[in-house]
């Protein structure tokens, strides 16, 4: 096994004097410090106007919510609104359920009172006779 010395370094290395001068430092920005280049004043004004379309549109979904929603459903409609857009989609699709709900709780009350009329008719007043 060859022995290792201070002056040898492992393969791939260069030695610590024969490195290559540090590379100099890219230039400073032009201009006052903290200026922005024209490409990022452009890129903060796009940012700017998604984040009002963004406000504008959920501002839209909460007026049709509130549109759409009864006396009852307003007060949480404006609490969702005041928590934002998640909220206010949230609020959107809760109106759906309760609606979806409503209607099923009316076909099954339809459904079960037309049951108790056939019954009252076939088993208790005999209008029809099954042989």
């Amino acid at each position: 096994m060859a022995k290792r010395t201070r002056g040898s370094n492992r393969p791939g290395q260069r030695h610590a004097d024969r490195r290559s001068p540090a590379r100099p430092q890219s230039r400073p920005p032009v201009g006052p410090a903290g200026a922005l280049s024209a490409a990022e004043e452009a890129r903060a004004a796009e940012l700017e106007s998604q984040i009002v379309a963004q406000e504008r549109d959920a501002e839209v979904g909460r007026a049709r919510s509130r549109d759409r929603s009864r006396s009852g459903d307003t007060t949480r409609a404006g609490r969702a609104g005041s928590q934002g857009l998640l909220a206010a989609r949230a609020a959107e699709e809760y109106a759906y359920v309760v609606r979806d709900v409503r209607r099923i709780l009316v076909i099954g009350g339809a459904l079960a009172a037309t049951m108790a009329v056939l019954y009252v008719l076939i088993d208790l007043v005999h209008v029809v006779t099954i042989s």
